[in-house]
């Protein structure tokens, strides 16, 4: 019971972590270098090298979630540190793992706010009203 609640516990600070980042500008931006650099090439949008409608990454999410979640991560809203830590160090499907030497935790960290703050970002324009001339 102690263990879980130090767990859940750990995520809350977590999360608040990545929020605080998500809305400082310099860290939003270290967090879209980083995505860039390692998650790009198969999770942005266009067309794979290979001519396929879609790049790999965002093609098996296309896949495996039918319109029930973006398949793009950066329309995503469920991306905690946690989730994508897990994704990344362990790998899934044809996505090979990748080593705390190849992405750092802090490197992970700042994913998690950039791609929190492209949502809170994109959720904020959408909820503005249109201007009309």
């Amino acid at each position: 019971m102690r263990r879980a609640a130090l767990a859940v516990i750990g995520v809350l600070m977590a999360s608040n972590a990545v929020l605080a980042v998500a809305a400082d500008p310099p860290a939003f931006e270290r967090g879209r270098t980083v995505f860039v650099h390692y998650c790009a090439p198969c999770h942005a949008t266009g067309r794979g090298a290979d001519g396929a409608p879609m790049l790999p990454g965002t093609h098996a999410l296309y896949l495996k979630y039918k319109g029930s979640k973006p398949a793009l991560l950066e329309q995503r809203s469920d991306l905690s540190f946690e989730l994508i830590k897990t994704f990344v160090r362990n790998g899934v499907a044809s996505m090979p793992p990748f080593r705390k030497t190849e992405v750092t935790d802090d490197d992970l960290k700042a994913i998690a706010a950039y791609l929190a703050g492209t949502v809170k970002n994109r959720t904020q324009s959408e909820l503005r009203p249109n201007k009309r001339d």
